[in-house]
């Protein structure tokens, strides 16, 4: 028999720093970004410190004690927590022979497994190559065509410029075609708002549970996995609160702690979904130890889209579990997989979202049928009188349906 499994890489995780306290939660993170990337952990590293080396970021004794690591576990991937500099991974990799990558590169590789969409692999791709292209050394030589000859090369040019064009030359024609790809996005994003429905935009940290949610408010069914960015490209669906007023739900990617400059820029196209939302729904896992610092983390890059201004509801998931820290007030705590406190939250959106309503009184022939149904379909009603010729309705209209 022969087994088509594809073989994963061992790797050691390495953590430096000065707060001892964070040691154990970052690396659990990086443990799950690793076993998320198809990686095997075989071992771990943790080194306090104040000033980290500029040569290999760890000390000199603790690059030793990593080598001998690397050999006991037959270990070929080291994954740093922290970024490294081009000149700490260059010296790293000649000390230790291995391959060594950090939290940055191991996000990228995460988001390339996992992006379907023919605008999201384009997205990735150039998060990845602005993140190599400060980084490039001679190794790189397969991302040039270049021929020999007179009229190939400039004076004096290197290999290692001519690679620096060429990914230069990428990130160009990628660019093009993402500019491309948004201007069809803020055409279909025009017939949206053309629609005179509500839309609210479902944020977190990874695996808060934000899909599981989405499937529990509107009945579809997204994948859902414990795992961290199990979906990476935005969803839309409908739901019905409790008056009967349609609203629209749009499910984003997850966001985490470090998330690289590169992909927040990449994914600003379909993250602008968030920015144009009436209210936010910001879903957290109430179980989780480090919750203070996930919230600050979204909010953090909400305030880089320029979302932070938006209404947001904060959502406690997974208040089901043993140990869940209470929901402040203001905040709606739920269980997305038992329904818990779903008609709350329910209430709680249509309470954000009510409070910006107009009160319009309407004029209708009796025999407009189509306008009155419209009516119902997109307002509240107040009241409904009806004479001989004319039908007079006061109705409550969010403000897209008040300027249709």
């Amino acid at each position: 028999m022969i087994s088509t499994e594809a073989r994963r890489e061992a790797a050691i995780l390495v953590w430096s720093g000065s707060d001892r306290h964070a040691t154990a939660d970052s690396l659990a993170e990086l443990n799950m970004l690793a076993e998320t990337a198809g990686l095997e952990v075989v071992g771990r590293l943790s080194q306090l410190i104040d000033r980290p080396s500029p040569a290999t970021r760890i000390g000199k004794g603790k690059v030793e004690e990593l080598a001998e690591a690397i050999r006991d576990h037959c270990a070929e991937v080291v994954v740093f927590d922290d970024p490294l500099t081009p000149a700490q991974r260059r010296n790293l990799e000649k000390k230790l022979d291995v391959k060594v990558i950090d939290r940055s590169q191991l996000i990228l590789d995460i988001f390339a497994l996992r992006a379907r969409t023919h605008s999201g692999r384009l997205q990735v791709e150039l998060a990845q190559l602005e993140y190599l292209l400060p980084r490039l050394t001679r190794q790189w030589t397969h991302l040039s065509r270049i021929r020999g000859g007179v009229g190939t090369r400039g004076p004096g040019e290197t290999q290692l410029e001519n690679d620096r064009r060429e990914v230069a030359n990428k990130i160009a024609k990628l660019k093009e075609r993402l500019a491309d790809i948004d201007r069809t996005r803020r055409l279909n994003r025009r017939e949206r708002e053309a629609v005179p429905y509500p839309t609210v935009s479902l944020v977190g940290y990874t695996n808060a549970g934000k899909s599981s949610l989405m499937n529990r408010l509107t009945g579809a069914d997204m994948y859902v996995a414990d795992q961290l960015f199990a979906t990476l490209e935005s969803t839309v669906r409908s739901f019905v609160l409790p008056h009967g007023a349609k609203v629209m739900l749009v499910d984003t990617v997850g966001f985490i702690s470090k998330l690289p400059h590169e992909l927040v820029e990449a994914f600003k196209g379909t993250l602008e979904q968030v920015v144009q939302s009436d209210l936010v729904l910001h879903v957290v896992d109430s179980a989780d130890r480090e919750l203070p610092a996930r919230i600050k983390v979204v909010e953090s890059i909400l305030e880089e889209l320029g979302a932070s201004g938006i209404d947001t509801i904060l959502v406690h998931n997974k208040s089901d579990l043993p140990g869940v820290v209470a929901a402040p007030p203001g905040a709606v705590a739920v269980s997305a997989r038992t329904g818990e406190g779903c008609p709350s939250l329910l209430a709680q959106i249509e309470t954000r979202l009510g409070e910006r309503d107009e009160e319009v009184a309407v004029e209708l022939s009796v025999a407009d049928g189509k306008t009155r149904a419209w009516l119902h379909e997109h307002g509240r009603i107040i009241s409904e009188e009806t004479d001989d010729e004319t039908r007079r309705i006061v109705v409550r209209l969010g403000a897209r349906a008040t300027g249709r």
